[in-house]
């Protein structure tokens, strides 16, 4: 199999580093590249930056090359962290909205998954109030693992795949589950719920 390509979002915060935890102790045995993605919009650019150019604040520099030096900070720790030879990790610091960015990454690179953290909103607060996590499933072009705050990592033995058969998956879309499946030796349970037929 080719080297995998994976998308690993940070905001440096606890919840992020779990996410990426689990994402190389998932992939540890698998020859992989990992981009750490972090994105800077500063607070002021709205007013500032539609009246001058940002190179005349210097504000933009001063949010990138923290970003920057954030990322390479994260990126020696990982490596000191799981020293793992398999694994390449790149750096992607980006003045964009995180969602946009991860997208437009998952497209350029051809990534195969996006790992990222889901940042402690519950349920149907996610959903409604609308997550980073919750806008990259729609829009991502790849499989996203939603990394729940504070879960550790344990190999994936049983997988839960609930469908209501609505969607007509091709094999590709399928691919990267049961890639999963196979790699931990996982049993796969495919789970319908049907209501019956309603009455006329």
């Amino acid at each position: 199999t080719a080297m995998k390509k994976i998308i690993l979002p940070t905001d440096f915060s606890e919840n992020a580093y779990n996410a990426i935890n689990y994402a190389m102790q998932l992939f540890k045995d698998e020859e992989c590249t990992f981009y750490l993605v972090n994105t800077y919009t500063p607070a002021i650019y709205e007013s500032e930056y539609i009246l001058h150019s940002p190179g005349q604040i210097g504000l933009g520099d001063i949010y990138q090359s923290v970003s920057a030096e954030e990322l390479e900070a994260l990126k020696k720790q990982l490596e000191k962290d799981f020293n793992n030879p398999k694994h390449k990790i790149y750096t992607h610091s980006a003045f964009n909205i995180l969602v946009d960015e991860i997208v437009q990454l998952s497209i350029a690179e051809e990534a195969d998954l996006i790992i990222m953290g889901t940042q402690g909103a519950t349920g149907a607060k996610e959903i409604f109030l609308g997550s980073h996590t919750v806008h990259v499933i729609k829009k991502a072009p790849c499989p996203v693992i939603a990394i729940p705050a504070n879960f550790k990592y344990e190999a994936p033995k049983e997988i839960l795949f609930p469908t209501d058969f609505e969607v007509n998956y091709q094999e590709e879309q399928l691919g990267q589950l049961i890639y999963l499946a196979e790699l931990h030796k996982a049993r796969l349970e495919v789970v319908h719920i049907s209501y019956g037929y309603e009455l006329t």
